[in-house]
């Protein structure tokens, strides 16, 4: 596997795992728990988070990005 699939598959995998935090904490502020929703509900949520954090990644700029998800280019 090339250094940058990996970098590649750290950082969806990283997205993603910050996408379900948010989404955890956007239910617990909806006073709801988890098992209130469906888990295609809970999917579009996740969905909903990775778009933002997606969105700020491309306003902000990759490298500052895997800085802060504490992704190494080299390791």
């Amino acid at each position: 596997m090339n250094p940058i699939s990996k970098v590649n598959a750290k950082f969806k995998d990283a997205i993603r795992e910050k996408a379900i935090k948010r989404s955890n904490t956007r239910i617990v502020l909806a006073q709801k728990s988890p098992e209130d929703f469906s888990e295609e509900q809970l999917e579009v949520i996740v969905q909903e988070e990775e778009q933002k954090i997606y969105s700020a990644i491309k306003e902000k700029g990759v490298l500052a990005v895997l800085a802060v998800l504490g992704i190494g280019i080299f390791g």
